[in-house]
């Protein structure tokens, strides 16, 4: 990922965080051509070195058999914006997008067996439900559950490499910035409202 100076962000826990809270990635792989499957991924932070990717996919998607030991990329993408030249105090400027995103590197290996598979299904519905007045649970029948986990193929991505980038106009002095998180709050659209909220804080920092 292209990444100047100004945007990088390189604190694990910080990239940790942000992959919790964007679970849902775009798993990319390459075999005879490349291929990428919308997924919600896992993190497990303790295993090797920068942490797991756990995830699923349905069996008869083919990126699976492709990238079983394999190099993959999965882009775990925040909020976005655009920026309006009005926003800016100056001359000479143009519009651009501010956003945030992290990129996990790593091998994949196919997890197969069905008690693993049931478990990272388990752990991912966990984790979803968790927040919930009345998290919900599987508590219908046995064999239908086993029919539906013979569709699905479990996976672990091992980080090698994350890499993010917080472009949130680091590169501008801190009055157009500033002007910016006033145009942005005025939209009110949520995105925006995310984008000025992460803005505010590279100030505060």
């Amino acid at each position: 990922m292209y990444t100047p100076a100004p945007f990088a962000v390189d604190d694990l826990p910080t990239l940790h965080d942000f992959i919790d809270r964007h679970g849902f990635a775009t798993l990319i792989s390459q075999g005879a051509e490349p291929l990428a499957s919308h997924l919600p991924f896992l993190l497990d932070r303790q295993a090797g070195t920068q942490g797991r990717l756990r995830s699923h996919m349905a069996r008869a998607n083919p990126q699976w058999n492709t990238a079983d030991g394999m190099p993959v990329l999965v882009i775990f993408s925040g909020p976005h914006a655009y920026i309006s030249p009005r926003w800016y105090t100056g001359e000479n400027v143009v519009p651009t997008w501010n956003y945030v995103a992290v990129h996990v590197h790593g091998t994949l290996r196919v997890v197969d067996s069905r008690d693993a598979v049931l478990n990272i299904v388990q752990q991912t519905v966990a984790h979803h439900e968790a927040d919930r007045p009345e998290p919900w649970t599987y508590a219908g029948d046995a064999g239908f559950l086993d029919r539906l986990l013979q569709m699905i193929v479990g996976f672990e991505i091992d980080i090698d490499r994350i890499e993010g980038k917080w472009k949130l106009s680091q590169n501008h002095p801190a009055d157009r910035r500033e002007g910016v998180i006033r145009g942005l709050q005025e939209t009110g659209q949520p995105a925006d409202l995310d984008i000025a909220r992460l803005m505010q804080q590279t100030l505060d920092d």
